[in-house]
């Protein structure tokens, strides 16, 4: 039997998101739920999920919006969960709670191509997991054909990298310390490629979603100590990518980074701006 040799969709996504990535998120699982559930909760303000709903959680990751989502639906209510990494869906699978068991269901899944089902979801969410699609128009057309008939989606995305202090602060404080990089690709799959609201409202009506509302959000998210932020910015974020392509660059990035995080410390922990989009359309097809 013959096998093609182009490469699945999201192939380079599926490999990341199993790999260094998906391993470090999943190790740090509980410290990166705390930092953007905030931000989570306010897409689920959006999004209103009611009681017996069934909805649809793409790149659910560990799991902890997934089951946010089984509370608000409650027990007559169904959440499927769908995402790429198999190390996060592990994680999310072992925090099933009792209360939760019966109406939340993981699938390994890559929601641009695989089977969704058909007209049978009241609503879809996301956050952070729509952002890493080849072909976001195919991607958010499958997504929208699992709804049904006014089914509605939101989801939350990273605004640019500039507004974010979070992340952007921590790399500036370390550039010095790295090999020159070449300026990113505002259209590739990653963290920022939702940046552009203009981008996110035609993705999304080419797909066939209407009703489309793109708001901002601001917060200052964290909570940790100092070195818990330093150990986490390290691993994750654009930092953290380009610590996986220089290891041996790190501890010469350590004491500025801790010294940039350090001026954000408050009683309440290291608190740094996060800003982003929450996105609201409607499958009015």
């Amino acid at each position: 039997m013959s096998q093609s040799s182009n490469p699945a969709p999201n192939s380079a996504q599926i490999e990341y998101w199993n790999a260094a990535a998906g391993l470090t998120w999943a190790q740090l699982h509980e410290q990166l739920d705390r930092q953007i559930e905030c931000l989570g909760l306010e897409g689920i303000r959006v999004l209103a999920p009611r009681a017996g709903e069934q909805l649809l959680d793409i790149g659910c990751g560990c799991g902890q919006t997934s089951a946010e989502l089984a509370v608000r639906v409650g027990p007559s209510g169904k959440v499927v969960g769908v995402d790429i990494s198999h190390p996060m869906l592990d994680v999310a699978r072992r925090r099933l709670g009792p209360d939760t068991r019966r109406q939340l269901d993981f699938r390994q899944l890559d929601a641009q191509s695989g089977e969704l089902g058909r007209g049978i979801f009241d609503a879809a969410f996301s956050r952070f997991g729509v952002m890493f699609f080849s072909d976001p128009i195919a991607a958010f057309t499958n997504i929208r054909a699992a709804l049904k008939p006014g089914g509605r989606m939101s989801f939350v995305c990273w605004r640019p990298f500039q507004e974010n202090l979070w992340m952007r602060v921590p790399m500036e404080a370390a550039l010095p310390h790295l090999p020159p990089m070449p300026p990113a690709d505002p259209l590739a799959p990653g963290p920022f490629a939702f940046a552009d609201p203009n981008r996110v409202h035609s993705i999304l009506r080419d797909a066939g979603f209407g009703s489309v509302t793109i708001t901002p959000f601001d917060l200052s998210i964290g909570g940790s100590d100092i070195e818990q932020t330093l150990q986490l910015t390290l691993k994750v974020g654009p930092l953290g990518a380009a610590l996986r392509e220089n290891p041996g660059l790190a501890d010469a990035a350590v004491a500025a980074v801790r010294d940039a995080i350090s001026a954000y410390a408050t009683p309440k922990g290291v608190l740094m701006p996060a800003a982003v989009w929450i996105v609201r359309a409607q499958n009015d097809r």
